[in-house]
Protein backbone atom coordinates (compact mmCIF):
# COMPACT_ATOMS: atom_id res chain seq x y z
CA UNK A 1 0.00 0.00 0.00
CA UNK A 2 0.83 3.99 -0.37
CA UNK A 3 1.11 5.60 2.79
CA UNK A 4 -0.24 9.49 2.11
CA UNK A 5 0.05 12.27 4.10
CA UNK A 6 -3.23 13.40 5.98
CA UNK A 7 -2.68 16.79 4.81
CA UNK A 8 -4.20 18.18 1.70
CA UNK A 9 -1.63 18.66 -1.03
CA UNK A 10 -0.02 22.09 -0.87
CA UNK A 11 0.63 24.18 -4.14
CA UNK A 12 4.37 25.09 -4.43
CA UNK A 13 5.09 28.30 -5.33
CA UNK A 14 7.49 28.46 -8.68
CA UNK A 15 9.93 30.97 -7.29
CA UNK A 16 13.32 31.10 -6.23
CA UNK A 17 14.83 30.05 -2.65
CA UNK A 18 15.73 33.18 -1.39
CA UNK A 19 12.58 34.96 -3.12
CA UNK A 20 10.78 32.95 -0.98
CA UNK A 21 13.10 32.69 2.35
CA UNK A 22 12.53 36.51 2.66
CA UNK A 23 8.39 36.73 0.91
CA UNK A 24 7.70 38.71 4.23
CA UNK A 25 10.81 40.57 5.25
CA UNK A 26 9.05 44.03 4.28
CA UNK A 27 7.38 43.81 7.90
CA UNK A 28 9.62 42.94 9.93
CA UNK A 29 13.17 44.69 8.37
CA UNK A 30 14.27 46.05 12.21
CA UNK A 31 13.92 42.54 14.09
CA UNK A 32 16.93 40.91 14.43
CA UNK A 33 17.58 38.16 11.97
CA UNK A 34 21.19 36.64 13.45
CA UNK A 35 22.71 36.85 16.66
CA UNK A 36 26.09 35.83 17.46
CA UNK A 37 25.77 33.76 20.49
CA UNK A 38 29.20 33.78 21.85
CA UNK A 39 29.78 37.89 20.85
CA UNK A 40 26.09 39.07 21.00
CA UNK A 41 26.43 41.17 18.15
CA UNK A 42 23.20 41.52 16.15
CA UNK A 43 22.22 41.55 12.29
CA UNK A 44 19.02 42.89 11.58
CA UNK A 45 17.03 41.45 8.66
CA UNK A 46 17.71 44.81 6.88
CA UNK A 47 21.36 44.48 7.20
CA UNK A 48 21.67 41.23 6.48
CA UNK A 49 19.60 41.88 3.05
CA UNK A 50 22.01 44.57 2.45
CA UNK A 51 24.55 42.08 3.23
CA UNK A 52 23.39 39.54 0.75
CA UNK A 53 22.93 42.19 -1.95
CA UNK A 54 26.78 43.09 -1.95
CA UNK A 55 27.52 39.40 -1.89
CA UNK A 56 25.96 39.10 -5.00
CA UNK A 57 27.65 41.88 -6.14
CA UNK A 58 31.23 40.65 -5.42
CA UNK A 59 30.71 37.48 -7.07
CA UNK A 60 29.52 39.52 -9.98
CA UNK A 61 32.69 41.40 -10.20
CA UNK A 62 34.52 38.24 -10.18
CA UNK A 63 32.46 36.52 -13.32
CA UNK A 64 30.04 34.16 -11.04
CA UNK A 65 27.29 33.40 -13.28
CA UNK A 66 24.64 30.78 -12.97
CA UNK A 67 25.71 27.57 -12.11
CA UNK A 68 29.13 28.40 -10.97
CA UNK A 69 29.96 27.40 -7.40
CA UNK A 70 31.03 28.63 -3.96
CA UNK A 71 31.77 26.27 -1.12
CA UNK A 72 31.13 27.56 2.66
CA UNK A 73 33.84 26.28 5.01
CA UNK A 74 32.66 27.69 8.18
CA UNK A 75 31.31 27.47 11.98
CA UNK A 76 27.99 28.81 12.13
CA UNK A 77 27.90 32.69 11.92
CA UNK A 78 25.57 35.52 10.97
CA UNK A 79 27.72 35.91 7.82
CA UNK A 80 26.95 31.89 6.61
CA UNK A 81 23.50 32.91 5.96
CA UNK A 82 24.55 36.44 3.81
CA UNK A 83 26.76 34.19 1.43
CA UNK A 84 24.36 31.66 1.36
CA UNK A 85 21.22 33.67 -0.20
CA UNK A 86 23.97 35.90 -2.01
CA UNK A 87 24.94 32.61 -3.99
CA UNK A 88 21.41 31.41 -4.50
CA UNK A 89 20.09 34.92 -5.65
CA UNK A 90 22.51 34.61 -8.58
CA UNK A 91 21.52 31.28 -9.32
CA UNK A 92 24.68 30.05 -8.40
CA UNK A 93 25.49 27.06 -6.35
CA UNK A 94 26.29 26.52 -2.42
CA UNK A 95 28.59 23.47 -1.82
CA UNK A 96 28.31 23.36 2.27
CA UNK A 97 31.79 21.73 3.56
CA UNK A 98 32.44 20.54 7.11
CA UNK A 99 34.28 22.95 9.12
CA UNK A 100 36.39 19.37 10.47
CA UNK A 101 37.13 18.38 7.44
CA UNK A 102 40.90 18.11 6.99
CA UNK A 103 42.64 19.81 3.51
CA UNK A 104 42.50 16.55 1.96
CA UNK A 105 38.66 15.61 2.64
CA UNK A 106 38.07 19.54 1.76
CA UNK A 107 40.02 18.88 -1.54
CA UNK A 108 37.62 16.15 -2.86
CA UNK A 109 34.84 18.38 -2.20
CA UNK A 110 35.89 21.32 -4.37
CA UNK A 111 37.24 19.23 -6.76
CA UNK A 112 33.97 17.34 -7.07
CA UNK A 113 31.83 19.92 -6.48
CA UNK A 114 33.23 22.76 -8.97
CA UNK A 115 34.36 25.43 -6.36
CA UNK A 116 35.85 28.14 -7.39
CA UNK A 117 35.82 30.46 -4.43
CA UNK A 118 35.95 28.87 -0.54
CA UNK A 119 34.51 31.02 2.82
CA UNK A 120 36.24 30.66 5.61
CA UNK A 121 37.39 31.40 9.16
CA UNK A 122 40.51 32.49 9.98
CA UNK A 123 41.37 29.18 12.39
CA UNK A 124 40.66 27.12 9.04
CA UNK A 125 42.25 29.54 6.68
CA UNK A 126 45.62 27.11 6.54
CA UNK A 127 43.68 24.52 5.67
CA UNK A 128 41.24 25.92 3.32
CA UNK A 129 44.08 27.61 1.57
CA UNK A 130 45.74 23.91 0.83
CA UNK A 131 42.81 22.56 -0.40
CA UNK A 132 41.92 25.58 -2.90
CA UNK A 133 45.58 25.47 -4.08
CA UNK A 134 44.29 21.36 -5.56
CA UNK A 135 41.99 23.45 -7.78
CA UNK A 136 42.89 26.92 -8.17
CA UNK A 137 40.03 28.38 -6.24
CA UNK A 138 40.12 31.52 -4.08
CA UNK A 139 39.94 31.42 -0.71
CA UNK A 140 38.18 34.12 1.28
CA UNK A 141 38.00 34.80 5.03
CA UNK A 142 36.03 36.25 7.55
CA UNK A 143 38.28 38.50 8.99
CA UNK A 144 41.81 38.43 7.64
CA UNK A 145 44.40 35.09 6.90
CA UNK A 146 47.78 35.34 5.47
CA UNK A 147 47.16 33.99 1.77
CA UNK A 148 43.41 34.87 1.53
CA UNK A 149 40.81 37.87 1.09
CA UNK A 150 39.20 39.55 3.91
CA UNK A 151 35.57 39.31 3.19
CA UNK A 152 35.94 43.13 3.77
CA UNK A 153 37.70 43.23 0.43
CA UNK A 154 35.97 40.85 -1.07
CA UNK A 155 32.74 43.01 -0.42
CA UNK A 156 34.11 46.34 -1.68
CA UNK A 157 35.09 44.92 -4.87
CA UNK A 158 31.74 44.24 -6.23
CA UNK A 159 29.61 47.58 -7.38
CA UNK A 160 26.73 48.70 -5.60
CA UNK A 161 24.49 48.35 -8.77
CA UNK A 162 23.08 44.52 -8.67
CA UNK A 163 23.31 44.59 -4.95
CA UNK A 164 20.02 46.50 -4.51
CA UNK A 165 19.97 49.67 -3.51
CA UNK A 166 20.96 49.95 -0.12
CA UNK A 167 19.52 53.49 1.61
CA UNK A 168 16.65 52.36 3.07
CA UNK A 169 13.90 55.52 4.56
CA UNK A 170 10.28 55.35 4.83
CA UNK A 171 8.20 52.27 5.00
CA UNK A 172 7.58 52.08 0.85
CA UNK A 173 11.32 52.52 0.56
CA UNK A 174 12.58 49.72 2.48
CA UNK A 175 9.40 47.61 0.95
CA UNK A 176 11.16 47.83 -2.33
CA UNK A 177 14.44 47.55 -1.38
CA UNK A 178 13.47 44.17 0.59
CA UNK A 179 12.10 43.16 -2.97
CA UNK A 180 14.80 43.84 -5.04
CA UNK A 181 17.40 42.23 -3.08
CA UNK A 182 15.52 39.19 -2.33
CA UNK A 183 15.14 38.75 -6.31
CA UNK A 184 17.28 36.86 -8.48
CA UNK A 185 19.47 38.91 -10.28
CA UNK A 186 19.17 36.16 -13.13
CA UNK A 187 15.99 33.94 -14.22
CA UNK A 188 16.00 31.24 -11.93
CA UNK A 189 14.56 27.94 -13.40
CA UNK A 190 13.34 26.44 -9.32
CA UNK A 191 12.75 22.73 -10.79
CA UNK A 192 15.79 22.46 -12.70
CA UNK A 193 18.56 25.17 -11.23
CA UNK A 194 20.73 23.29 -8.02
CA UNK A 195 20.64 25.87 -5.21
CA UNK A 196 22.37 23.45 -2.48
CA UNK A 197 25.29 20.71 -3.05
CA UNK A 198 25.90 19.05 0.44
CA UNK A 199 27.44 15.78 0.36
CA UNK A 200 25.80 13.00 2.10
CA UNK A 201 27.06 8.80 1.72
CA UNK A 202 23.33 8.09 0.82
CA UNK A 203 22.54 4.40 1.34
CA UNK A 204 25.79 3.43 0.37
CA UNK A 205 30.15 4.14 -0.38
CA UNK A 206 32.08 7.37 -0.30
CA UNK A 207 30.11 10.99 0.14
CA UNK A 208 28.28 12.13 -2.36
CA UNK A 209 27.11 15.84 -3.85
CA UNK A 210 23.20 16.53 -3.45
CA UNK A 211 21.76 18.35 -5.97
CA UNK A 212 18.93 20.04 -4.16
CA UNK A 213 17.04 22.35 -6.28
CA UNK A 214 15.24 26.18 -5.47
CA UNK A 215 12.31 23.69 -6.22
CA UNK A 216 12.97 20.82 -3.55
CA UNK A 217 13.80 23.47 -0.81
CA UNK A 218 11.22 25.72 -1.33
CA UNK A 219 8.62 22.82 -1.32
CA UNK A 220 9.99 21.55 1.82
CA UNK A 221 10.18 24.97 3.51
CA UNK A 222 6.01 24.84 2.29
CA UNK A 223 5.49 21.44 3.48
CA UNK A 224 6.73 21.98 6.67
CA UNK A 225 5.51 25.10 7.86
CA UNK A 226 3.12 23.71 10.60
CA UNK A 227 5.65 22.41 12.42
CA UNK A 228 6.87 25.26 14.22
CA UNK A 229 5.23 28.28 15.67
CA UNK A 230 7.95 30.99 15.59
CA UNK A 231 7.47 34.74 15.14
CA UNK A 232 9.05 37.82 14.45
CA UNK A 233 10.17 38.27 18.10
CA UNK A 234 11.34 34.51 19.14
CA UNK A 235 14.27 33.18 18.91
CA UNK A 236 16.15 29.97 18.23
CA UNK A 237 19.65 28.26 18.88
CA UNK A 238 21.42 27.44 15.53
CA UNK A 239 23.42 24.71 17.12
CA UNK A 240 23.09 22.25 14.36
CA UNK A 241 25.36 22.99 12.22
CA UNK A 242 24.51 24.92 8.55
CA UNK A 243 26.50 22.55 6.37
CA UNK A 244 24.12 19.70 7.28
CA UNK A 245 20.84 19.61 5.75
CA UNK A 246 19.08 19.87 9.14
CA UNK A 247 20.51 23.37 10.15
CA UNK A 248 20.69 24.27 6.56
CA UNK A 249 16.93 24.12 5.76
CA UNK A 250 15.06 23.65 9.58
CA UNK A 251 16.67 26.44 11.02
CA UNK A 252 18.55 29.00 8.77
CA UNK A 253 15.78 28.48 5.95
CA UNK A 254 12.73 28.19 8.35
CA UNK A 255 13.41 30.33 10.85
CA UNK A 256 14.13 33.36 8.63
CA UNK A 257 11.27 32.89 6.64
CA UNK A 258 9.01 33.18 10.20
CA UNK A 259 10.94 36.43 11.01
CA UNK A 260 12.06 34.64 13.78
CA UNK A 261 15.81 35.16 15.11
CA UNK A 262 18.87 32.83 14.96
CA UNK A 263 21.23 32.80 17.92
CA UNK A 264 24.50 30.91 16.21
CA UNK A 265 26.88 29.09 18.13
CA UNK A 266 30.01 28.09 16.23
CA UNK A 267 30.32 24.63 18.12
CA UNK A 268 28.54 22.86 20.64
CA UNK A 269 29.33 23.68 24.17
CA UNK A 270 26.50 22.35 26.69
CA UNK A 271 26.78 25.82 29.00
CA UNK A 272 26.62 28.10 26.07
CA UNK A 273 24.09 26.11 24.91
CA UNK A 274 21.65 25.92 28.03
CA UNK A 275 22.56 29.99 28.93
CA UNK A 276 21.69 31.21 24.95
CA UNK A 277 18.22 29.35 25.51
CA UNK A 278 17.69 31.25 28.84
CA UNK A 279 19.18 34.75 27.78
CA UNK A 280 17.14 34.79 24.86
CA UNK A 281 14.25 33.23 26.31
CA UNK A 282 13.49 30.64 23.37
CA UNK A 283 10.99 29.30 21.94
CA UNK A 284 11.91 26.29 20.49
CA UNK A 285 15.08 24.08 20.51
CA UNK A 286 15.90 22.56 17.30
CA UNK A 287 18.60 19.39 18.37
CA UNK A 288 19.89 15.99 17.73
CA UNK A 289 20.29 13.06 20.03
CA UNK A 290 23.18 13.29 21.94
CA UNK A 291 21.72 17.28 23.08
CA UNK A 292 18.32 15.40 24.05
CA UNK A 293 20.70 13.26 26.02
CA UNK A 294 22.43 15.82 28.03
CA UNK A 295 18.93 18.12 28.30
CA UNK A 296 17.31 14.59 30.24
CA UNK A 297 21.13 13.40 32.31
CA UNK A 298 23.37 16.23 32.77
CA UNK A 299 23.24 18.07 35.79
CA UNK A 300 23.90 20.89 34.75
CA UNK A 301 20.84 21.63 33.17
CA UNK A 302 19.57 22.23 36.77
CA UNK A 303 21.31 25.77 36.71
CA UNK A 304 19.22 27.49 33.89
CA UNK A 305 16.01 28.88 33.45
CA UNK A 306 14.23 26.91 29.92
CA UNK A 307 10.83 27.45 30.94
CA UNK A 308 10.47 29.67 27.48
CA UNK A 309 10.74 26.44 25.65
CA UNK A 310 7.74 25.36 24.00
CA UNK A 311 8.61 22.40 21.46
CA UNK A 312 12.04 20.32 21.94
CA UNK A 313 12.50 18.19 18.17
CA UNK A 314 14.88 16.14 17.41
CA UNK A 315 16.08 15.16 14.53
CA UNK A 316 19.21 13.73 12.23
CA UNK A 317 18.74 10.16 13.77
CA UNK A 318 15.95 8.29 16.15
CA UNK A 319 15.57 9.04 19.81
CA UNK A 320 14.09 5.95 21.67
CA UNK A 321 10.92 6.89 23.18
CA UNK A 322 12.10 6.87 27.23
CA UNK A 323 14.67 9.48 25.94
CA UNK A 324 11.81 11.42 24.64
CA UNK A 325 9.72 11.45 27.73
CA UNK A 326 13.23 12.32 29.77
CA UNK A 327 13.55 15.02 28.27
CA UNK A 328 10.00 16.27 28.06
CA UNK A 329 9.26 15.75 31.91
CA UNK A 330 12.48 17.24 33.01
CA UNK A 331 12.33 20.86 30.87
CA UNK A 332 8.25 20.96 30.54
CA UNK A 333 7.68 21.10 27.29
CA UNK A 334 6.43 18.92 24.11
CA UNK A 335 9.35 16.54 23.00
CA UNK A 336 9.28 14.88 19.99
CA UNK A 337 10.84 13.95 16.48
CA UNK A 338 10.82 14.15 12.57
CA UNK A 339 12.70 11.95 9.82
CA UNK A 340 14.15 12.68 6.70
CA UNK A 341 17.96 12.25 5.04
CA UNK A 342 19.91 14.99 2.73
CA UNK A 343 18.21 13.62 -0.37
CA UNK A 344 14.81 14.76 0.91
CA UNK A 345 16.06 18.43 1.65
CA UNK A 346 15.26 16.83 4.75
CA UNK A 347 12.07 16.36 5.83
CA UNK A 348 9.55 13.30 5.00
CA UNK A 349 8.12 13.00 8.61
CA UNK A 350 7.23 15.06 11.23
CA UNK A 351 4.93 14.92 15.00
CA UNK A 352 2.62 17.52 14.94
CA UNK A 353 2.48 19.76 17.65
CA UNK A 354 -0.69 18.73 19.04
CA UNK A 355 0.06 16.78 22.33
CA UNK A 356 -2.42 14.18 21.66
CA UNK A 357 -0.42 13.72 18.09
CA UNK A 358 2.56 12.76 19.48
CA UNK A 359 3.65 8.81 19.75
CA UNK A 360 7.02 9.04 21.75
CA UNK A 361 9.35 7.32 19.76
CA UNK A 362 8.34 7.87 16.39
CA UNK A 363 9.40 10.12 14.15
CA UNK A 364 5.86 10.93 13.09
CA UNK A 365 3.68 11.22 10.20
CA UNK A 366 4.26 11.41 6.24
CA UNK A 367 3.92 15.86 5.83
CA UNK A 368 2.04 16.95 2.80
CA UNK A 369 3.08 16.33 -0.84
CA UNK A 370 4.48 13.03 0.12
CA UNK A 371 3.54 9.08 -0.39
CA UNK A 372 5.87 6.71 1.34
CA UNK A 373 6.28 2.73 0.41
CA UNK A 374 7.52 -0.11 2.64
CA UNK A 375 9.21 -3.18 1.03
CA UNK A 376 9.84 -6.18 2.47
CA UNK A 377 13.82 -6.67 2.57
CA UNK A 378 14.05 -10.03 0.97
CA UNK A 379 11.23 -9.86 -1.39
CA UNK A 380 10.88 -6.61 -2.23
CA UNK A 381 6.90 -6.90 -2.04
CA UNK A 382 4.69 -4.28 -0.77
CA UNK A 383 4.18 -4.05 3.09
CA UNK A 384 1.00 -2.78 5.17
CA UNK A 385 0.53 -1.73 8.44
CA UNK A 386 2.33 -2.92 11.19
CA UNK A 387 5.06 -4.66 8.87
CA UNK A 388 8.83 -3.80 9.03
CA UNK A 389 10.97 -2.88 5.50
CA UNK A 390 12.52 -0.42 3.86
CA UNK A 391 11.07 3.41 3.65
CA UNK A 392 10.46 4.31 0.13
CA UNK A 393 9.59 7.87 -0.55
CA UNK A 394 8.29 10.35 -3.48
CA UNK A 395 7.32 14.18 -3.51
CA UNK A 396 8.41 17.36 -4.63
CA UNK A 397 11.55 17.64 -1.78
CA UNK A 398 13.39 14.58 -3.45
CA UNK A 399 16.37 15.44 -4.89
CA UNK A 400 17.61 16.10 -8.79
CA UNK A 401 19.54 13.53 -7.91
CA UNK A 402 23.82 13.11 -7.48
CA UNK A 403 26.53 15.27 -9.08
CA UNK A 404 28.75 13.58 -11.56
CA UNK A 405 26.73 10.21 -10.42
CA UNK A 406 24.34 9.09 -12.69
CA UNK A 407 24.99 5.21 -11.54
CA UNK A 408 24.40 6.14 -7.87
CA UNK A 409 21.60 8.59 -8.39
CA UNK A 410 19.80 5.08 -10.56
CA UNK A 411 20.11 3.24 -7.22
CA UNK A 412 18.76 5.73 -5.20
CA UNK A 413 15.76 6.71 -7.38
CA UNK A 414 13.91 4.38 -9.06
CA UNK A 415 12.71 4.91 -12.66
CA UNK A 416 8.85 6.04 -10.75
CA UNK A 417 10.23 8.25 -8.82
CA UNK A 418 10.96 6.08 -5.62
CA UNK A 419 13.59 7.48 -3.18
CA UNK A 420 15.19 4.63 -1.68
CA UNK A 421 16.19 5.34 2.22
CA UNK A 422 17.54 2.14 3.41
CA UNK A 423 16.16 2.99 6.15
CA UNK A 424 13.92 0.03 7.84
CA UNK A 425 10.57 0.59 9.74
CA UNK A 426 6.69 0.45 10.19
CA UNK A 427 3.65 2.36 10.33
CA UNK A 428 1.00 2.13 12.97
CA UNK A 429 -2.95 2.13 11.98
CA UNK A 430 -2.63 5.68 12.65
CA UNK A 431 -0.45 6.40 10.19
CA UNK A 432 2.85 7.47 12.76
CA UNK A 433 6.03 5.78 11.59
CA UNK A 434 8.69 3.98 13.62
CA UNK A 435 12.89 4.08 12.56
CA UNK A 436 13.88 0.58 13.81
CA UNK A 437 16.85 -0.38 11.44
CA UNK A 438 19.11 0.62 8.96
CA UNK A 439 20.07 -0.74 5.78
CA UNK A 440 22.72 1.84 4.99
CA UNK A 441 26.40 1.40 5.59
CA UNK A 442 26.73 5.03 6.79
CA UNK A 443 27.57 4.94 10.51
CA UNK A 444 25.91 8.26 12.60
CA UNK A 445 28.34 9.46 15.43
CA UNK A 446 26.81 11.94 16.85
CA UNK A 447 24.53 12.54 13.86
CA UNK A 448 28.06 12.84 11.44
CA UNK A 449 27.86 10.88 8.63
CA UNK A 450 30.83 8.52 8.98
CA UNK A 451 31.60 6.22 5.81
CA UNK A 452 32.95 2.62 6.18
CA UNK A 453 34.41 2.75 2.45
CA UNK A 454 36.16 5.52 3.94
CA UNK A 455 37.55 4.10 6.53
CA UNK A 456 38.47 0.77 5.29
CA UNK A 457 40.40 2.85 2.64
CA UNK A 458 42.85 4.70 4.94
CA UNK A 459 43.09 1.25 7.32
CA UNK A 460 44.45 -0.22 4.48
CA UNK A 461 47.09 2.08 4.05
CA UNK A 462 49.04 0.77 7.34
CA UNK A 463 51.66 -1.09 6.06
CA UNK A 464 50.43 -3.52 9.12
CA UNK A 465 46.99 -4.73 7.97
CA UNK A 466 46.31 -6.84 5.52
CA UNK A 467 42.25 -6.26 5.36
CA UNK A 468 39.69 -4.44 7.53
CA UNK A 469 35.99 -3.49 7.68
CA UNK A 470 34.17 -0.91 9.55
CA UNK A 471 31.06 -1.03 11.15
CA UNK A 472 28.53 0.82 13.68
CA UNK A 473 28.79 0.05 17.02
CA UNK A 474 26.06 1.29 19.53
CA UNK A 475 27.05 3.86 22.16
CA UNK A 476 25.45 5.67 24.64
CA UNK A 477 26.81 8.89 23.74
CA UNK A 478 27.61 8.92 20.77
CA UNK A 479 24.42 6.81 19.41
CA UNK A 480 27.30 4.89 17.11
CA UNK A 481 30.84 4.82 16.89
CA UNK A 482 32.53 3.46 14.02
CA UNK A 483 34.70 -0.05 15.10
CA UNK A 484 37.15 -1.43 12.95
CA UNK A 485 37.52 -5.33 12.27
CA UNK A 486 41.66 -5.64 11.53
CA UNK A 487 43.35 -8.63 9.65
CA UNK A 488 46.72 -7.58 10.72
CA UNK A 489 49.98 -8.19 8.35
CA UNK A 490 52.52 -7.74 11.15
CA UNK A 491 52.72 -7.29 14.99
CA UNK A 492 50.26 -3.55 15.51
CA UNK A 493 48.75 -2.57 18.39
CA UNK A 494 44.99 -1.35 18.51
CA UNK A 495 46.15 1.93 19.65
CA UNK A 496 48.41 2.32 17.21
CA UNK A 497 45.85 1.72 14.10
CA UNK A 498 43.34 4.31 15.99
CA UNK A 499 46.47 7.00 16.13
CA UNK A 500 47.29 5.98 12.29
CA UNK A 501 43.27 7.00 11.49
CA UNK A 502 42.97 9.87 13.56
CA UNK A 503 45.87 11.72 11.83
CA UNK A 504 44.43 11.58 8.73
CA UNK A 505 40.57 12.37 9.09
CA UNK A 506 38.05 14.85 10.45
CA UNK A 507 37.91 13.83 15.06
CA UNK A 508 34.90 12.90 14.16
CA UNK A 509 35.01 10.23 12.44
CA UNK A 510 38.04 8.81 13.86
CA UNK A 511 37.65 4.59 14.79
CA UNK A 512 37.09 4.37 18.81
CA UNK A 513 37.55 0.54 18.99
CA UNK A 514 39.49 -1.92 17.07
CA UNK A 515 39.01 -5.84 17.37
CA UNK A 516 41.71 -8.03 15.00
CA UNK A 517 40.11 -11.40 13.13
CA UNK A 518 41.66 -13.60 10.86
CA UNK A 519 39.45 -12.82 8.05
CA UNK A 520 36.91 -10.13 7.00
CA UNK A 521 33.43 -11.83 5.82
CA UNK A 522 33.07 -11.02 1.99
CA UNK A 523 30.73 -12.05 -0.90
CA UNK A 524 31.61 -13.97 -3.64
CA UNK A 525 32.09 -10.77 -5.39
CA UNK A 526 34.34 -9.82 -2.97
CA UNK A 527 31.67 -7.58 -1.09
CA UNK A 528 32.43 -7.05 2.73
CA UNK A 529 29.68 -8.84 3.91
CA UNK A 530 29.15 -5.21 6.91
CA UNK A 531 25.87 -7.15 7.90
CA UNK A 532 27.09 -10.45 9.60
CA UNK A 533 29.93 -8.63 11.61
CA UNK A 534 26.80 -6.61 12.62
CA UNK A 535 25.09 -9.22 13.68
CA UNK A 536 28.23 -10.47 15.87
CA UNK A 537 28.73 -7.67 17.45
CA UNK A 538 24.62 -7.40 18.74
CA UNK A 539 24.64 -10.72 19.55
CA UNK A 540 27.24 -9.58 22.38
CA UNK A 541 25.57 -7.40 23.75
Amino acid sequence: MIFRSRFPDLRIPDVSLTEYVFEHVAAFLDQAAMIEGPTGRTVTYRALLELTGRVSAALTARGFVKGSTLCIYSPNLPEYAAVFFGVARLGAINTTANPLYGAAELAKQLTDSGATIVVTVPPLAEKAREAAATVGAEVVVFGEAPGCTSFAAFLASGSTEGAGAIAMSGAASAAATAADIRLPTRPIDSANDTVALPYSSGTTGLPKGVMLTHRNIVANLAQCDFVDPSEPGDHTVGVLPFFHIYGMVVILCMMLRRGATVVTLPQFDLATYLRLNSQYRCRTAYLVPPIALALAKHPMVEQFDLSSLELVNSGAAPLGAELELAVEKRIGCLTKQGYGMTEASPVTHFTPNERENVRHGSCGIVIANTQVRILDLESGKELGVGERGELLIRGPQIMKGYLNNAEATAQAIDADGWLHTGDVGYADADGFFFIVDRLKEFIKYKAYQVAPAELEAVLLTHPAVADAAVIPKADTEAGEIPKAFVVKRAEVSAAEIMAFVAERVAPYKKVREVEFIEKVPKSASGKILRRELIAMERART
